[in-house]
């Protein structure tokens, strides 16, 4: 009954815009299935096309075309028709991006997003969150992905009845491939990104985890890695106000946090996110950026209505806040821009402290032995429990990296220089030969995983720097710092940094040795190179007091190879040099 009087209401105000259109042509199919299913791609994207012919507000368009040949599409709404990026200093509204379906099985952002642009554009009942807002609309980013449908594609989940993949259909993980930019999806989504710039930037996903009263959480970073002024604006003003949105509801939201030591009592934990992620990689573009997580055990219909109420809670106070948005989007890119910055965080640490408490909204749960398991289980009851629990949102940075003057890429590595443009970074070509100092990196103790993660292997590595004078080749590649772009250039060129191309393997080529020696060319170098090196002499003779050293030949005469001119120089060499000066 309550389901048809919801659907009754629909109904009248669609009636109330037109009389010649058919009552139910605007209806969804997550409406008219009494809110258990969603659409498959064909049907979701005339939706939106059906959108924009039918509004003068509204423009769809493609940005790009997935691995199984289907387009990647937009929806820009404007009640000023900028349909056309906008350039920041030109900008009079903030411009909101909605990316739905990166996962596609946690679709939920997709059917809020139906239901909140036709109450925009064709109902007009909130023709209002135009006024100061611009919002540009992904309805399924992992398009492949969502036409790999099934009931049983996430097993923690209730709903909706057939559900789209995690990943695309060349099995990338599109919220882990933000910074190295492996997947065509992805490659899409980042020039569209860097073209339209927006000042907010939402990413709607389902979360998997533990059972809670909770409908949806939301994470939005606001540690040491975001510009201080969109810090204090996230903390004191956009939280407050989406969190008595939803006291409006009847729905609970809940910061999207972990359990210390795997137990709420001890506590919740926030995390600092990388920018592999959307919401990290929306910092590292000096932007704030909303991670949505609804709750998979509730039910598809309530996960959809809260998305929207959390959507449009975002429209209306980036809306009421727009200059001062605009204004903290500007400070920032300035700010990234100037020469006198010296330091940008690479890595943040959670510290064992809290300042803090929350009220946390639980299930009772107890331990279960399990003879499948052979071991006991949690197992959640319907009980809901209330309770006071310390909250552990304090960070520290561990790791900062120094700005250099420029980096160096050579002609060789133009891949790396594409995935760079790809962010927006603007990047110079040497016309002649340039003698430079320059920072050298050199690594050790170089290790690999046995199995790979998002299809490359990762190394662990120690290094060592150091500066000397080397010739810059022409038609070398300079990245010069003083751009908006700086923190995903140090992100992605700082060997330290969590999402850089070296630890997500675009260099393990230089891992490799190419040229080897024979014991009978090797030895009588060796002994001359003993005889009138005394420093190398004392080193290899300490060495010798290794006994597994001392009886490996090949070891001992290796110890020579690589301190005699024949050595390859550049073995473990980063080929990213920094320009200090």
């Amino acid at each position: 009954m309550k389901n048809f009087i919801v659907l009754s209401i629909v109904l009248l105000m669609l009636s109330g815009f037109t009389s010649a259109q058919n009552l139910d042509e605007w209806l969804t199919k997550f409406e008219k299935s009494d809110y258990l299913s969603t659409d498959d791609y064909e049907n979701s994207a005339a939706y939106f096309k059906k959108l924009a012919e039918n509004s003068e507000y509204a423009h769809y368009f493609t940005f790009g075309v997935s691995p199984q040949g289907r387009e990647l599409a937009a929806v820009i709404v404007s009640k000023n028709q900028n349909f056309d990026p906008v350039p920041l200093s030109q900008r009079k509204v903030p411009l909101v991006m909605i990316q739905n379906g990166i996962h596609s099985g946690e679709i939920e952002g997709k059917d809020a997003c139906m239901i909140m642009l036709r109450e925009i554009l064709i109902t007009k009942e909130k023709f209002n969150y135009l006024d100061n807002v611009d919002l540009l609309i992904i309805p399924i980013f992992n398009v492949d992905g969502h036409e790999r449908k099934s009931p049983f594609n996430r097993i923690n989940q209730n709903g909706p009845q057939e559900m789209g993949w995690r990943t695309t259909s060349q099995n990338y993980n599109l919220n882990r491939d933000f910074m190295k930019a492996d997947a065509p999806e992805m490659q899409a989504l980042l020039k569209l990104f860097s073209d339209f710039l927006p000042d907010f930037y939402i990413d709607t996903h389902t979360t998997n985890g533990a059972d809670y009263q909770y409908t949806i959480t939301y994470d939005i970073q606001r540690w040491q890695n975001v510009y201080p002024a969109a810090s204090r604006w996230i903390s004191d003003e956009y939280i407050p106000f989406i969190e008595s949105e939803f006291d409006k509801s009847s729905y609970f939201i809940s910061p999207y946090v972990g359990y210390k030591k795997r137990d709420v009592k001890n506590g919740v934990t926030y995390w600092a996110s990388s920018p592999r992620f959307s919401h990290g990689y929306a910092v590292v573009q000096n932007r704030p950026g909303l991670l949505i997580e609804t709750h998979m055990l509730k039910a598809y219909k309530d996960r959809v209505f809260s998305t929207q109420i959390l959507l449009e809670a975002t429209i209306k106070k980036v809306g009421k806040d727009s200059d001062l948005l605009l204004s903290i989007n500007r400070e920032a890119d300035e700010y990234y821009s100037n020469r006198s910055l010296r330091h940008i965080p690479l890595n943040l640490t959670l510290l064992d402290t809290s300042f803090s408490t929350m009220k946390y909204k639980g299930f009772k749960s107890v331990r279960k032995f399990s003879e499948i398991a052979g071991t006991e289980i949690t197992v959640y009851s319907d009980i809901p429990f209330e309770i006071e629990v310390p909250v552990y949102d304090v960070f520290e940075v561990k790791d900062s990296a120094l700005i250099p003057l420029s980096y160096y890429i050579p002609k060789e590595y133009e891949e790396i220089v594409v995935r760079l443009k790809l962010h927006g970074i603007e990047v110079k070509e040497l016309n002649d030969n340039e003698d430079r100092e320059v920072v050298v990196t050199k690594f050790d103790d170089v290790k690999f995983p046995s199995n790979p993660f998002e299809n490359r292997f990762q190394p662990t590595f120690t290094y060592n720097e150091f500066t000397e004078t080397r010739t810059l080749l022409r038609g070398g590649y300079l990245i010069e710092t003083n751009q908006r772009t700086l923190p995903v250039i140090v992100h992605l060129l700082e060997v330290n940094a969590p999402d850089s191309f070296i630890k997500w393997g675009f260099f393990n080529h230089i891992f490799e040795r190419k040229e080897y020696f024979e014991v009978y060319s090797m030895e009588p170098i060796a002994q001359q190179m003993y005889k009138n090196n005394k420093y190398l002499r004392t080193e290899f003779e300490e060495k010798l007091k290794d006994e597994n050293f001392a009886k490996n030949l090949y070891a001992r005469l290796n110890f020579f190879y690589e301190r005699s001119e024949y050595f390859d120089k550049k073995y473990r060499e980063y080929p990213v040099y920094k320009i200090l000066r």
